[in-house]
């Protein structure tokens, strides 16, 4: 409960959308024009400085992106000095989403497991 207090303001002046859970936090936006990426950006350095401000840390390593869509451009995005890498395919609850929000074969195979 007082994690909650303490990151409520975490959202305070995001542009995008932006969902917290338990230890998670996901930050999605439209990047389909330069302005959207633009704004994406700056909200990525919103929650650096957020950080900064209150002594902690995004585990940067852990940090992707997801570029969705056939014509995204996926251009690369950074959070502080650390540019974020890519990623195809990525888990949240339980659920596996591909960029392409299809049931790809990498997404089977994540989901069948070893």
């Amino acid at each position: 409960m007082l994690f909650n207090i303490f990151i409520s303001d975490l959202d305070d002046g995001i542009k995008c959308t932006l969902m917290k859970f338990a230890d998670d936090t996901k930050l999605s936006g439209e990047v389909d024009t330069s302005e959207g990426r633009a704004t994406l950006q700056e909200d990525l350095d919103k929650l650096e400085e957020w950080a900064n401000k209150n002594l902690m840390k995004f585990s940067k390593d852990k940090c992707k992106v997801l570029h969705l869509g056939k014509h995204n451009p996926g251009v690369q995005h950074g959070l502080g000095s650390t540019w974020l890498e890519s990623s195809s395919v990525e888990g949240d609850l339980g659920i596996l989403v591909g960029n392409k929000l299809n049931m790809n074969e990498q997404c089977a195979a994540a989901a069948k497991g070893p």
